[in-house]
């Protein structure tokens, strides 16, 4: 058996074995030290490590996010945390235009082991401007590994492997995923695999795929759908980038339908892209057309009910299943 554990302090228990296990690692980022993190996640590292491994940085990503490539590329391990993802596109110059391209451009001369931390998705009425879902953007760049760790497991031990990687690697927490609660096997510090999707739910009947905030909605879905007498199989992409194809076709093609839950918007989104890899390399094994669920086309709202509305939520992801499914609501 092992522990349970918060989805928080398994991120903060991840960031203590970093620092501890490699001197080359530090934090940085807005909040991180004295106020202990936006989300609580760092809280009481900066007493423990000290100012110069718990950086506070001024309001200004572009500026400290690119320090942190600057650090990497000086042989450092820095782990730049970006308060919310909205916030990280004044960084995206220096993401997108050296971290993710220094690599290639050098020929191989130069790598950029740079983690970047950030909090995504919406559900907590914090209005438009601190609610978006972009995974999808940096999943568009070569260069970059974009991760969605949903479960405590994932949370406690993928930050191990992003740091063993030599070039940048981003993960994505979502907010609404910081208070739950999972068991933490025994082998708890161990690295998890970063190259992999995971069947959460094993199922026959209609391959539900999804990541990050949207696995726990997609799982109440198919215990419901189980007293419906439907066998929903639930894939976990958690690697956004490079995508798991063998893991999303094997399910589809045993279960032959396939629903995806995405908190973005429809168009362009990720759901998007996995439809796409279904529908090229395994459309012939399907016996109905796929379908998807992702937010509606509008900025999150703030009012509760209409922030809701707007979101991936488990009614809707059970209707898209029986409409693939052919039977009535």
């Amino acid at each position: 058996m092992g522990r349970r554990i918060s989805y928080r302090e398994a991120l903060r228990e991840a960031l203590r074995a970093a620092l501890q296990s490699d001197p080359r690692a530090f934090l940085m980022g807005e909040d991180v030290g004295c106020y202990g993190g936006t989300y609580a996640v760092s809280k009481g590292l900066l007493e423990e490590f000290g100012p110069e491994r718990i950086r506070d940085t001024p309001l200004s990503e572009l500026g400290f996010v690119g320090a942190g490539i600057g650090a990497a590329l000086g042989g450092m391990r820095p782990i730049v945390e970006i308060m919310t993802v909205n916030f990280s596109l004044l960084a995206l110059d220096p993401i997108v235009n050296s971290a993710a391209m220094l690599h290639h451009m050098s020929g191989g001369q130069f790598s950029v082991p740079l983690v970047i931390r950030m909090a995504t998705g919406a559900g907590r009425q914090v209005a438009a401007q601190h609610s978006n879902s972009f995974e999808c953007w940096y999943a568009h760049v070569p260069g970059l590994r974009v991760l969605a760790p949903a479960t405590v497991e994932d949370a406690r031990g993928m930050l191990q492997a992003a740091l063993a990687d030599p070039d940048p690697v981003l993960i994505f927490e979502h907010a609404q995923l910081y208070n739950i609660e999972g068991e933490l096997p025994e082998d708890e510090s161990r690295a998890v695999d970063i190259a992999s999707a995971r069947v959460r739910r094993v199922g026959t009947d209609v391959s539900l795929i999804t990541f990050g905030g949207s696995l726990p909605k997609a799982l109440q879905a198919a215990e419901q759908l189980a007293g419906l007498g439907i066998a929903a199989e639930v894939i976990d992409l958690r690697v956004l980038r490079p995508l798991d194809d063998a893991t999303v076709m094997a399910s589809v093609r045993k279960c032959r339908r396939a629903v995806v839950v995405d908190e973005g918007w429809r168009s362009g989104s990720l759901a998007a892209e996995v439809m796409a890899r279904i529908s090229e390399q395994a459309f012939f094994d399907l016996d109905a057309p796929l379908a998807r669920v992702c937010s509606e086309e509008v900025p999150i709202p703030y009012a509760r009910h209409m922030e809701e509305a707007a979101l991936p939520q488990v009614p809707k992801i059970v209707a898209a299943v029986q409409a693939v499914m052919g039977v009535g609501a």
